[in-house]
């Protein structure tokens, strides 16, 4: 019997036990398995985020991809401009006191007291202008100018304009105020010139500025091996020399231009002008204009150029006799580049056609207006120049009496910035 009774309480202890025992096992398990769905929310969540992240990456890489594709015709850093600084001062010396040579006339084409003298006006030292020029890309279509001239008493837009960039079938179109491509150097700056002074001929027909008003261009390269280019200008006209109606636009350039080389060392470029206008008498007013330049490259730094201009104008006036004036002359320069450093040159120009009223002239001979200039120059770095130049000056009329002028000047040039190189 106590036998029975300790093998029952045994036995009741153990089912005792043994409850307890399957009751912790379940408090364990409801334990684990909340743990469980916490960390399985958890790398829910990450995953989540680590999709969203490459879901950002896979955008930012297409995009990056799209600009890098896009910027094959188009950089994002073209919106910023180039930006350069430009300026010109000059010490001169003239045997001709400054009130007598601010009057000088040259007979047929530009009256006493009417020159215009934004350069190398004054004996002695000269800030001839500080030039800065911007340039930018717009978009993929346009490309845009400006250049800014700075005068000790003035401010200058010389230039403002667009330009297209994408056209098919070689065309270019310019809009806004620009110099004319007409002739060989009328569409460049003083400082590009390879002498100083501006030639006779381009002073006596246009003045210092030149053919430059606001306008639309339009220019054609021909598809082939020899580069061919023509192009019209449809320009304001406000140039009073050879122009002046300004009621509205009556200014019409046109221009053909080539370029080839001979040999593998001499090139050769050329080209014709025409430009029609009306006059402030609303007459006709013509000029016409031939250039060659021959090139020969002796080495990589070492050339020869030789540049020849001629210039004529047709010019119809209220005249009774000999209405319209034929007026015409030409200039010739030989320059020689002996290094990056160092190049002379020597310029000989002179009027050759002076068909008009030279009345007011009477008892001055008007024959002989020519000029020659020498200069040499020293380039101790692309951006920086210095020009010793002497001319000595036979077409002006000053007082009244034919004058020979003598000039010695010594120039200087300062590029800082971002500046596009010059065409030669």
């Amino acid at each position: 019997m106590y036998k029975k009774v300790t093998f029952l309480s045994l036995f009741a202890a153990a089912s005792l036990f043994g409850d307890s025992e399957l009751d912790a096992l379940k408090a364990q398990l409801k334990q684990q398995q909340e743990m469980t769905q916490k960390l399985l929310e958890k790398v829910n969540k990450l995953e989540t985020k680590e999709a969203q992240e490459e879901a950002e990456s896979e955008n930012t890489a297409l995009a990056n991809a799209y600009a890098q594709d896009t910027s094959s015709s188009f950089s994002q850093n073209a919106y910023l401009p180039d930006i350069a600084l430009i300026m010109n001062m000059s010490a001169v010396g003239r045997n001709v006191k400054n009130s007598d040579y601010e009057n000088f006339a040259i007979p047929g084409f530009v009256d006493a007291g009417d020159a215009e003298l934004p350069f190398n006006k004054e004996r002695g030292f000269n800030l001839n202008y500080a030039e800065v020029a911007m340039h930018s890309m717009v978009d993929p279509y346009f490309e845009a100018f400006a250049i800014f001239h700075l005068h000790p008493d003035e401010f200058e837009i010389e230039e403002a304009y667009v330009t297209t960039t994408s056209l098919s079938a070689g065309l270019r179109v310019k809009a806004g105020k620009f110099r004319s491509a007409f002739g060989r150097i009328n569409e460049k700056h003083q400082h590009s010139w390879n002498f100083d002074e501006q030639p006779i001929i381009y002073k006596a027909l246009f003045g210092p500025d030149m053919i430059s008003d606001p306008g639309l261009q339009v220019q054609w390269v021909a598809p082939t091996d020899t580069y061919i280019m023509a192009g019209v200008d449809a320009m304001q006209g406000s140039n009073d020399r050879s122009f002046g109606d300004v009621e509205k636009n009556n200014l019409y350039v046109g221009y053909i231009k080539s370029s080839l080389d001979l040999t593998d060392d001499l090139s050769v470029l050329g080209g014709v002008s025409f430009a029609h206008g009306k006059t402030d008498l609303e007459k006709d007013s013509d000029v016409y204009g031939v250039d060659l330049t021959f090139r020969e490259q002796f080495n990589s730094y070492s050339a020869l150029t030789w540049q020849s201009e001629y210039l004529q104008r047709n010019k119809d006036t209220n005249a009774t006799v000999n209405p319209t004036q034929k007026q015409g002359g030409f200039y010739s320069e030989l320059i020689y580049q002996y290094n990056n450093n160092y190049s002379a040159g020597i310029r000989y120009e002179k009027i050759i056609k002076n068909d008009t009223d030279l009345s007011a002239y009477n008892g001055i001979n008007t024959d002989n207006l020519d000029k020659y200039t020498a200069m040499l120059q020293y380039k101790p770095f692309p951006f920086s120049r210095l020009r010793l130049e002497y001319s000595h000056d036979r077409t002006k009329v000053i007082n009244d009496q034919r004058k020979d002028v003598d000039s010695v000047m010594m120039t200087l040039n300062i590029a800082a910035g971002a500046h596009g190189a010059h065409a030669y």
